[in-house]
């Protein structure tokens, strides 16, 4: 079937922003009994797609694999998809929407969660963009700092009151106004200074040229080297497909025989003046529950050998291997050192509990004796 000349994929592959002219472009086409039946679906498509618009996703397409999304643009759909249920007296919680966004799309963001606020809920969010502090109605902090130092309500204010010229200390009430280094950065009197001088570089470029995979239309870019670069553009303008998905995978390919797929590009230059690449991604650190920090950067080899060398374990001869819980031995065998044992729900998400033998410390008693 096709509608104006279209097939379903073909309408599920156009980005969003043209997917919006093509619905209102329907308007004209259909006539009589057509009409009749294309007139609340059409009502429904437009309203449905100025959503996802209004949120900053104007750049996806609908068949975009959800796993390809990044954290900020699955919370915006979801919250596209909330904007149009029309609910009343809900509590939102958000954590952290404005995740790579450009501040252009930051606001289109802002003004939707003041929309969901106008429609009768509450909507809180966990927030480090200043923008969004600002636009708030009321602002808690948490601090003063983090870990140990962290824990206490700093601030519980409406964010007129904050940044207007009110006296420092102020208790009334369900109002807290008290130290708050998040509130001395709002007020302006703490900033991150701009670098009075930057680095020239070592003077060596690595360059691509012709880059026209996704959006890129035919790129020449040299990149100076023995730099900071900073790779910025709003939503979809293409920096993840230059970086993660052209570059990186030609340079992977080169140093380590990687059979990855770059996509189309004509040449690179400049490959001789590196000699290695080395990514970070927000993946998983590890492949399994038992990796933490402390495995995966090597500190617990350190921590290990340091126990292996105490009194206690040389009087019941224990070594290294002893204090891992990756390897039987000192670990809790019902668990095998995890903490945690995984039941398959079948049809439902696995559930977590923690080990009724070791109660999720890992480790036998003997081994938990050395102190």
């Amino acid at each position: 079937f096709k509608i104006d000349g279209k097939t379903i994929s073909e309408v599920a592959a156009m980005e969003i922003s043209q997917l919006k002219e093509w619905i209102h472009s329907l308007d004209g086409i259909f006539s009589g009994r057509e009409s009749l039946i294309a007139r609340d679906i059409l009502k429904e498509l437009k309203d449905r797609v100025q959503f996802l618009l209004d949120v900053g996703l104007d750049y996806l397409s609908l068949d975009r694999a959800t796993a390809s999304l990044s954290g900020g643009e699955s919370q915006r759909i979801r919250l596209a998809t909330q904007i149009g249920s029309k609910l009343v007296n809900v509590l939102y919680i958000l954590d952290e929407p404005s995740i790579g966004l450009h501040q252009r799309d930051n606001r289109k963001l802002i003004a939707s969660l003041k929309q969901l606020r106008d429609e009768g809920n509450s909507v809180m969010v966990v927030e480090h963009d200043a923008e969004t502090m600002m636009s708030a109605d009321w602002l808690v902090d948490v601090g003063p700092g983090a870990g140990d130092e962290g824990g206490h309500i700093c601030l519980s204010a409406p964010v007129d009151m904050l940044v207007g010229d009110t006296s420092d200390f102020a208790l009334d009430g369900k109002v807290i106004v008290g130290p708050s280094v998040t509130l001395d950065y709002l007020r302006g009197v703490k900033k991150i200074e701009v670098p009075s001088e930057r680095r020239i570089g070592n003077g060596l470029t690595l360059g691509i040229r012709g880059a026209k995979g996704n959006n890129l239309k035919n790129v020449d870019v040299d990149f100076p080297l023995g730099m900071l670069i900073g790779v910025a553009g709003v939503s979809g303008s293409g920096k993840s497909s230059l970086i993660n998905e052209t570059l990186m995978p030609i340079l992977k390919n080169r140093f380590y025989n990687s059979k990855l797929q770059p996509l189309p590009y004509d040449d690179i230059v400049g490959i001789e003046n590196i000699d290695k690449l080395i990514e970070i991604d927000q993946s998983p650190i590890g492949r399994t529950p038992r990796s933490n920090p402390a495995t995966f950067t090597g500190v617990f080899n350190d921590i290990r050998n340091l126990f292996e060398a105490t009194p206690d374990a040389k009087v019941r001869g224990f070594k290294a291997g002893r204090f891992s819980f990756n390897v039987p031995g000192g670990r809790c065998e019902e668990c095998k050192g995890a903490g945690i044992k995984v039941i398959e729900m079948n049809f439902l998400p696995s559930v977590n509990v923690v080990c009724n033998e070791c109660r999720g410390r890992r480790y036998k008693n003997d081994t938990l004796a050395v102190k």
